[in-house]
């Protein structure tokens, strides 16, 4: 059997997740090769993910390889793909998840958010953790921080910020465990669906044969259970990266929980719930969630945030009741 070849960013993040599926792969018995490719959310670094466009910006580049056979399989960050795919891909894998929450990274062993007598500068990208933090932390001073990890680190060393807001799985994955000084949260600082997990993509013409070898390498069970849920709310809110948004499903034996919620951007409007149910129907809980986060006040917020980002959402209805 030829060797599967391995689509991923080139980040040395991207690279690690996907090294880390090649060795679950060799494991089973397969051969692989990398295929590293430059995306559109990797070139543009000097304007914010929500400005850019939600849809695709870390994917597309890479699914276009996928569908001309390039590759085999993509590996992602499961927090990066889109609520609906594209026609003839799909995500054929979840690997287990890493804890999956936020992190507070500094040089400053002593930086906390929780200190309004010491206001700290916090650099961060993403609309959710701004969010949050006005809503929770007022206080904090907000840096707009794009590019990798490394690159926020040197910015944060250059004293553009005090502090970064990162997920844990990334900061644990580079060896950057020793930066943490704050674990956020969860019931707070809610992550976006599908943090501190790698999701495998894969297009039709992919052999079912070779599929199926490929999922039995890779896929978690409990994981994917969590993940289907997730990806059904943020899929029936139209959600992607620059909506401010959250989910968490967590499984304990066969009943899955998933707290979801949703946040203006000035952090002021909070809608927030929880339910649980079997595993087996983690993908309807996750869509009734959407449903009442929707009907509780989710559609107006959504609506304000569309109207303010016209561009990017051009000709998208609002999600149905």
């Amino acid at each position: 059997m030829r060797p599967i070849r391995i689509g991923t960013r080139k980040s040395l993040l991207a690279l690690w997740q996907a090294e880390h599926v090649a060795r679950l792969l060799q494991k089973a018995g397969m051969q692989t090769e990398l295929v590293p490719l430059e995306t559109k959310g990797d070139k543009i670094l000097d304007v914010s993910i929500a400005k850019i466009g939600s849809k695709g910006v870390f994917t597309e580049e890479i699914e276009a390889a996928l569908a001309s056979g390039e590759m085999d399989i993509a590996v992602h960050s499961a927090k990066d793909m889109q609520s609906v795919l594209p026609q003839g891909f799909e995500l054929i894998a979840f690997t287990e998840r890493e804890y999956p929450g936020d992190v507070l990274v500094s040089r400053n062993p002593e930086a906390t958010l929780c200190d309004p007598e010491k206001p700290l500068t916090v650099g961060t990208s993403s609309v959710r953790r701004v969010a949050l933090l006005k809503h929770a932390h007022p206080h904090i001073r907000i840096r707009d921080m794009r590019g990798n990890l490394q690159t926020r680190i040197r910015k944060m060393d250059e004293g553009q910020c005090d502090a970064l807001l990162l997920a844990f799985a990334g900061v644990h994955r580079m060896g950057y465990d020793a930066l943490i000084t704050e674990k956020l949260p969860l019931s707070l600082f809610t992550p976006p669906v599908g943090q501190g997990c790698i999701a495998i993509e894969a297009f039709t013409h992919l052999d079912p044969e070779r599929k199926a070898r490929i999922r039995n390498a890779l896929n978690h069970e409990d994981t994917e259970n969590r993940l289907l849920a997730e990806r059904a709310y943020l899929r029936r809110l139209e959600g992607g990266c620059s909506i401010p948004a959250f989910a968490l499903a967590e499984l304990e034996n066969d009943t899955l929980t998933l707290s979801a919620g949703i946040i203006d951007t000035e952090g002021v409007r909070l809608v927030k719930e929880r339910v649980s149910g079997p595993k087996n129907q983690a993908e309807n809980l996750g869509h009734d969630l959407a449903g009442s986060i929707l009907d509780k006040g989710g559609r107006e917020i959504l609506a304000a945030i569309r109207k303010d980002r016209a561009g990017e959402f051009s000709g998208q209805p609002l999600p149905p009741a």
